[in-house]
């Protein structure tokens, strides 16, 4: 990979991690609404910059797939600590692995 794409792809990942520290406790965004909000299509752009997170305090446990489901290799060790950390925080789920979007889907992201 070149390094100018390299620099590109970082600061992709950077304004990613800045839409998710946004999100707050109890809700969730969808990957393609945070693609979307920095002006991208590519939702799976977004799922590259949060399997790549190494910041604890980046709580990329309140994103999920556009039907409300988990991470199947959530990069704190799996789906399960997902839910573990979406249940501390409030969030109900419809089925063992499906969030309850129209009770904790956040739409209110501002990037400034």
């Amino acid at each position: 990979m070149k390094r100018e794409t390299m620099k590109q792809g970082q600061g992709f990942f950077e304004k990613v991690f800045q839409v998710v520290k946004k999100i707050p406790k109890g809700k969730v965004m969808t990957y393609g609404q945070i693609a979307k909000a920095l002006g991208t299509r590519d939702a799976r752009k977004v799922g590259w910059a949060l399997h790549s997170n190494n910041n604890l305090k980046t709580p990329c446990h309140r994103v999920v797939n556009n039907l409300g489901g988990l991470a199947k290799n959530f990069a704190f060790d799996g789906w399960k600590e997902q839910k573990k950390r979406l249940l501390k925080e409030g969030v109900k789920f419809k089925t063992e692995t499906q969030v309850d979007l129209e009770k904790h889907l956040w739409r209110s992201v501002k990037l400034k």
